[in-house]
């Protein structure tokens, strides 16, 4: 009892003491978590319209909006809340209540229209202008005539519901952010051509970030890193590492593998680019999905359908498209050139420009594309996405230089979580062993006890000050973390060596003793320092990872838990 008084008295012990305390607020860990947490909110979408939002990036996940229960039906799992959802059907009322306040959300049909091998004559009443002379002065009339054209008919019908727009996870039972490896995503290396500077390389990582949030994709982290000749083969290359957990290979890979340039022209003259001449592009079903005109029809190799979304041109882009079609002159009721589209230099789709907008600058216009499959569902899929890609595109413009995918690699879910409990049991072993170990050298427990608690009050430490600078901990974090500890372990025997030898030897031998034994640490810190420092800055993915947390370990471990330790084992020593 005395010695642990005189331990509370000890200032190195209160420190670390204090930052076990600052530690457990970090992490607040919460084993009993249930429910769903929100994650993202797609833009336009149902959810989205009935106004909710998706969270702010910068604030703790466990801060974020939660799903707690829909139509009166708590939502304590994943599955209690797919199993709702996955039963909604077409123009369907449902109340979200979450930890925010309430929702009111009617759902919407998904619906697929289907060109028909007969054809129909419809009526059309078509505007037109004309120059009429009144009272001497020439005016320009609008006139209307109407026009019969036959075209093949078409069916729509529903085939399910439109997604909510809402992202998901189960509730997290802490603040510690887990990486690819436990939880499941996608990682890609990405390589920009040409030489490039670290501005352009800003550029691209906030364009890619963009891109893929306004995809829909959350968890993203975007870093750039370079080769080093020490470490990648003699040659400085730069690098961008893009990490989205939860997604699949195909959603990164569409987003990021090409440039995505996108230009619209009417003859060799460029109307409009995206990203920087587009406000506006709509995401929401009532102007974005199926074309009705086209719909899906039989090709030679299955199926082929259509899409359609409105967006709105700046003022200055509504003009120049004024200025070119002035000139043109009309045909059937089009314009005599029409306005191509092409995305990297391709041509995606060509539009017919009506005649009644020769000469305005008119800024809401009608985009259309399509997409092909071997089956009707697989087709409208593969429209629906390209339509989304197109859409992310023409609102977050082209990259700034082409990228060249390196390596993807994709972690299921379920593997994430083998990766989190084997780890876990990896290192529940060690310290078992390095336990029976020190009990065999000392042959005294209140010598290896509080060696242990010292080495989990590193790993804990480790791991609150990931959560506060919000770093990613993966299986290179925890190889890492007992490196760091394994070191400190040495450390603290070496700690206990002196303190030992103290009870026969004079007391100013010890204060010395325990000073070489610092400096042996500190220098053994700083070598470990300088060996991270470069894997921190040239590391890609992993090697930053393991870099970064061992950074983290062993400064905790040499500026709080050895100088407590060193106390700690005096006061025994001496009782």
């Amino acid at each position: 009892m005395a010695a642990i008084k005189k331990l509370l008295k000890n200032s190195r012990v209160l420190i670390l003491i204090a930052c076990l305390i600052l530690g457990f607020v970090a992490i607040n860990p919460n084993p009993f978590a249930s429910g769903v947490v929100i994650k993202a909110i797609e833009k336009n979408s149902t959810a989205a319209l009935a106004g909710m939002l998706s969270p702010d990036a910068k604030i703790s996940v466990t801060k974020h909006e939660h799903i707690t229960a829909i139509n009166n039906k708590p939502i304590e799992t994943i599955e209690d809340y797919y199993s709702i959802i996955s039963a909604l059907k077409p123009e369907q009322s449902l109340t979200i209540k979450t930890t925010k306040g309430r929702y009111t959300l009617t759902t919407k049909p998904l619906t697929v229209t289907t060109i028909l091998d007969e054809n129909e004559t419809i009526t059309l009443n078509e505007t037109y202008e004309v120059n009429e002379t009144i009272d001497n002065e020439t005016v320009l009339i609008n006139k209307t005539r109407t026009k019969r054209i036959t075209q093949p008919k078409t069916e729509t019908k529903t085939i399910g519901t439109e997604p909510l727009g809402i992202s998901v996870a189960p509730a997290p039972t802490s603040n510690l952010k887990k990486g690819l490896d436990l939880q499941g995503g996608t990682r890609v290396v990405l390589k920009p051509e040409g030489n490039v500077t670290p501005e352009l390389i800003e550029e691209v990582i906030d364009a890619l970030k963009e891109r893929l949030n306004v995809y829909g994709l959350s968890d993203v982290v975007v870093n750039s890193v370079s080769s080093s000749p020490e470490f990648l083969g003699g040659t400085s290359d730069k690098y961008i590492i893009v990490e989205v957990a939860g997604a699949t290979e195909a959603e990164v890979k569409t987003l990021i593998s090409t440039q995505g340039k996108f230009e619209a022209k009417i003859g060799n003259e460029t109307v409009f680019i995206g990203g920087k001449d587009i406000t506006y592009v709509c995401k929401s079903a009532q102007c974005a999905g199926l074309d009705p005109n086209r719909g899906c029809g039989r090709t030679e190799t299955g199926y082929a359908c259509g899409f359609q979304f409105s967006i709105t041109l700046s003022p200055s882009a509504a003009q120049r498209q004024a200025d070119l079609t002035f000139a043109l002159t009309v045909r059937d009721g089009t314009l005599s050139e029409p306005l191509i589209l092409y995305l990297d230099d391709q041509e995606v789709d060509s539009l017919n420009i009506a005649a009644d907008l020769r000469g305005r600058a008119v800024t809401d216009i009608a985009i259309t594309g399509g997409g092909e499959g071997p089956n009707e569902q697989q087709a409208i899929d593969n429209t629906l996405a390209n339509m989304k890609r197109l859409q992310t595109i023409l609102k977050t413009g082209s990259l700034p230089v082409k990228l060249n995918i390196e390596r993807i690699d994709t972690i299921s879910p379920i593997l994430g979580s083998e990766f989190l409990k084997n780890a876990f049991y990896v290192g529940l072993l060690s310290l078992v062993g390095v336990s029976i170990v020190l009990m065999i050298a000392y042959r005294r427990l209140l010598i290896a006890l509080p060696i242990m608690i010292t080495a989990l009050s590193e790993i804990f430490l480790t791991l609150a000050t990931a959560s506060i600078i919000g770093w990613n901990i993966d299986l290179a974090a925890i190889a890492g973390i007992i490196l760091a500890v394994g070191m400190g372990v040495n450390d603290q025997i070496i700690i206990t060596d002196e303190a030992i030898r103290k009870q026969t030897e004079h007391a100013h031998n010890w204060k010395e003793r325990i000073k070489r034994a610092f400096f042996i640490i500190m220098s053994a810190y700083f070598t470990q320092l300088v060996a991270m420092i470069p894997l921190f800055f040239a590391g890609a993915g992993l090697l930053k990872g393991f870099a970064v947390t061992t950074i983290l370990a062993i400064s905790v471990g040499v500026f709080i838990t050895r100088p407590a330790y060193a106390a700690i084992v005096q006061t025994l020593v001496e009782e």
